[in-house]
């Protein structure tokens, strides 16, 4: 009897894999918030593909505003940055890493360092997950992490201020480091410097972790634009800044062995009949680099570009974000559904992303969270 019910677990197995069918795979939302309105710091939930809805598990309380998030490489580990100090008299962030349960998604603190600045916005990993670099945008700082095998952050390893100012007195009167982001090879890390009109380009040694100007050391952008956020497309070949001043995107194209940026092309993300105050805040691509999409602060809306096989850009619409101040947004790995956070409005709205369009449809699906600004998404099997 017990063979015969082996043999039938195996048929059912072999019937299993011709089918294509795979374990089920759970989807974690992590969100950071900034400390208002109530918000109990970073918030975990269980995404239902299905139903289109959250589930809440976790919050993990925080009075320093974890205001970005992210994932490492490798799974097993969150990472927040935050605004307070662990240093007394001191008034630098910090960095706060947390193992995730990868049964569940749930989160578990590990360690917590300085961020040796003021005003941490953002937080990226080198491609083998081996160092980390954190954006402090107060001080025009970058630092450069250890990561510990126990996913524990570990002392800083280099700080680089930079220098300068430009012509808008309000917001450019000093260095504003506002993101870092690695290129697919590991070479290169791009760092957007909205107070200088610069985007800096270090060269990385994955050994070491320390960086180094590279032979051409930025790519300085027109006056005013204000650069915040960068990303690559998925072929490596173009990269996209949302400039944040200006409410407009540049698009690059990047000498993969060099590092070096070629603008090919400066796009408004706003309609050219808008006239009231905006600003941009988050870009990404979708997972198969068709379209691009830019958040706006103002117009309260997305940006959806279509993009050619030369990387450049063509508006295909807008869409309002059913809420104030949209900030950071997350494009699901599959490129279904984009997730905003509407940072006033206190809430994450849910998009369903057309194919041929790219345009984003509500799917009026909305969950409440306080202060809502970073999105990051992990799927378990």
């Amino acid at each position: 009897m017990q063979n015969l019910f082996t043999h039938f677990l195996i048929v059912l197995l072999a019937i299993g894999c011709r089918t294509g069918h795979r374990p089920a795979v759970k989807e974690i939302i992590y969100v950071g918030t900034f400390d208002e309105r109530g918000s109990q710091g970073i918030y975990v939930f269980d995404f239902i593909r299905d139903s289109v809805s959250f589930r809440l598990l976790q919050t993990v309380p925080n009075q320093k505003s974890p205001s970005f998030l992210e994932i490492h490489p490798s799974g097993r580990f969150l990472y927040a940055v935050n605004r307070s100090s662990v240093i007394d008299g001191k008034e630098w962030g910090t960095l706060s890493a947390f193992s995730i349960d990868q049964n569940t998604g749930m989160i578990v603190f590990i360690n917590e360092q300085s961020t040796y600045g003021r005003g941490p916005c953002h937080i990226s990993f080198s491609r083998s997950g081996n160092h980390a670099f954190v954006s402090n945008y107060n001080d025009g700082s970058l630092v450069v992490y250890g990561v510990n095998d126990d996913g524990s952050a570990g002392d800083s390893l280099q700080l680089i201020r930079h220098h300068g100012k430009s012509i808008n007195a309000l917001r450019q009167e000093s260095p504003h480091v506002h993101s870092a982001i690695m290129s697919p090879d590991d070479r290169f890390l791009y760092v957007s410097d909205l107070g200088i009109d610069k985007v800096m380009i270090y060269e990385f040694n994955p050994g070491s972790g320390l960086l180094r100007s590279a032979s051409t050391p930025y790519y300085e952008v027109r006056p005013g634009s204000g650069p915040r956020h960068f990303t690559i497309h998925p072929n490596g070949r173009f990269a996209y800044l949302a400039e944040e001043l200006s409410s407009t995107t540049s698009v690059f194209k990047r000498d993969t062995a060099l590092g070096t940026l070629t603008r090919i092309q400066r796009i408004s993300s706003i309609p050219s009949d808008y006239n009231e105050q905006n600003t941009n805040a988050d870009i990404h691509t979708d997972p198969e680099g068709r379209f691009l999409y830019v958040s706006n602060r103002g117009h309260n809306s997305l940006a959806i570009y279509t993009i050619s096989e030369d990387g450049m850009l063509s508006v295909a619409g807008y869409r309002h974000t059913m809420g104030d101040r949209p900030r950071n947004f997350l494009i699901d790995h599959n490129g279904d559904y984009l997730f905003v956070a509407n940072r006033d409005s206190d809430h994450i709205r849910i998009f369903k992303i057309s194919r041929q369009t790219g345009i984003p449809d509500d799917t009026g699906t909305v969950v409440e969270v306080p202060g809502a600004v970073c999105i990051k998404m992990l799927r378990l099997r």
